[in-house]
């Protein structure tokens, strides 16, 4: 009887074996890393596949199962295994694991607790499954994402800041002279520093330049260093990662990546700040930069334009602007003569403008009075060309016949070099658009868009009236209905 019961004793035995043995093959050949732990968090078994992957030894591993995680995961992964275990709960966090080779690779750590019929931990167990390709495919994705997001909003700023006139016109010689300029340049890659006063058209001659590049079909990313605070400008050219400043909450790319393959233009390029010179400086010397609060640098293939109304050697003698950088833009410069120097091209810019404003409002306008042309080619324009869109939009809006004409008191004979003259003109031009803007503002209750907004009252687009509003620094919620 003893002996039987012993057999089959020893019968159970070698069943409870073999089912630990088959237990043991497929925890040790599962495509999983798998381990336990104690009750206290001690590490007492890693299966074969977590072995292989960090290239650690039974030993080693029952050891110190952290000296595989990335020196800058550790402390936060024990803070948050600490706070689970005494929570005594699952959790799931990744982090960085060396793999045998040494590569440092992505993982997804699932840790659960077993209990006892009293509710008490008696083991932990644990598995970390390799994600490093999945993140590097959504990284992918994101980067995607973000480049596709760029292009829209440059394609957007494209719409809402076009040029102040989609053609160049005009035939004088002093316009001639630039074009020409600009057919020789425009197939090189050479960098072209686009100088000239205000209004005249410089972002215009930008363009034609990359239209008749072979970069054509790639984007023209235009920049206003002007228009942004200098403390965000190094973050709006090169990008920055995320957590590199105050409210940097995910990665961003920056302008220069989105022109990769096509043109930047730097308009107002004498407003960079020291520091945004020397990256600039980098970027044209040596096609790379880092973003803010990256490390790794980045190459880019990209044309620069650049533009400005200001003397940049004057900026260079004043210690303003760097010298290096000066010559760098100044490879190819061109000069946009004033529209003081075109006369000649008056009467068709007159015309095209008259034409442009007349379809917008709706209105059927077929000539310009002849004093009317003599007096737009009689005024110097210290504005240039976008003083005399300008006034003809404004005549546009104003005309109710077929025959637009100018207000003589509109344009004052004055000197350009910035008397009180021109100081006044500009003043009382400005308190007319004004008056005009917040008169339509009152009748549509504060509304710019729509078939009764402002922009449909005064014929003009929702864009253009936005941006006057924002230039008037016209309020336009207080004509809003409470």
């Amino acid at each position: 009887m003893m002996a039987r019961v012993a057999i089959e004793a020893e019968r159970a035995g070698d069943a409870l074996r073999q089912s630990e043995d088959r237990l043991r093959l497929v925890i040790d050949t599962i495509p999983t890393m798998v381990w336990s732990l104690l009750p206290d968090g001690a590490v007492d078994f890693v299966n074969q596949r977590w072995l292989e992957y960090t290239g650690l030894s039974l030993e080693e591993a029952l050891a110190d199962s952290m000296r595989t995680v990335h020196p800058e995961d550790a402390p936060r992964v024990m803070e948050k295994w600490r706070t689970d275990m005494a929570v005594g709960e699952q959790c799931e966090y990744e982090l960085r694991l060396r793999r045998a080779d040494g590569e440092y690779r992505w993982v997804l750590v699932r840790t659960v607790p077993l209990r006892d019929e009293q509710g008490n931990i008696v083991k932990w167990y644990g598995t970390a499954v390799d994600i490093e390709d999945r993140k590097r495919a959504l990284q992918e994705i994101h980067a995607l994402k973000d480049r596709l997001q760029m292009e829209n909003l440059a394609l957007k700023e494209e719409v809402d800041q076009a040029s102040m006139f989609e053609e160049i016109i005009g035939s004088s010689e002093a316009l001639n002279r630039v074009l020409a300029h600009v057919t020789r340049v425009a197939p090189t890659d050479s960098t072209v520093l686009i100088k000239g006063e205000t209004g005249t058209g410089k972002e215009l001659v930008a363009r034609a330049i990359h239209r008749l590049s072979r970069r054509s079909g790639r984007a023209f990313v235009l920049v206003n260093c002007a228009a942004i605070p200098p403390s965000l400008i190094a973050s709006e050219l090169f990008g920055h990662e995320k957590g590199a400043f105050t409210g940097a909450t995910q990665r961003r790319l920056g302008r220069f990546e989105l022109a990769d393959g096509g043109t930047i233009f730097l308009d107002e390029v004498g407003e960079l700040p020291a520091e945004t010179q020397s990256a600039l400086l980098r970027v044209l010397q040596e096609r790379e930069f880092e973003r803010v609060g990256g490390s790794q640098p980045i190459s880019v293939d990209v044309r620069v334009l650049a533009a400005t109304n200001r003397d940049l050697k004057a900026g260079v003698d004043a210690g303003s602007f760097r010298l290096d950088l000066f010559y760098r833009l100044n490879v190819f410069p061109l000069q946009v003569p004033p529209l003081r120097e075109r006369v000649e091209d008056i009467p068709v810019l007159a015309e095209y403008f008259a034409q442009r404003y007349a379809a917008k409002a709706r209105k059927n306008i077929r000539r310009i009075e002849k004093p009317t042309l003599e007096l737009l080619q009689d005024y110097p324009w210290p504005g240039n060309v976008r003083e005399l869109q300008n006034v003809i939009e404004r005549a546009a809006i104003l005309c109710d016949g077929d025959t637009l004409s100018v207000d003589e008191s509109w344009l004052q004979h004055e000197s350009l070099t910035g008397g009180a003259g021109s100081a006044t003109l500009a003043a009382s031009l400005a308190d007319q658009e004004r008056e005009m803007i917040e008169s339509a503002l009152a009748e549509s209750r504060g509304r710019v868009s729509g078939p009764s907004g402002a922009a449909a009252r005064l014929g003009i687009a929702r864009s253009t009236l936005e941006s006057k509003i924002r230039s008037l620094r016209i309020d336009k919620h207080r004509f809003k209905s409470p």
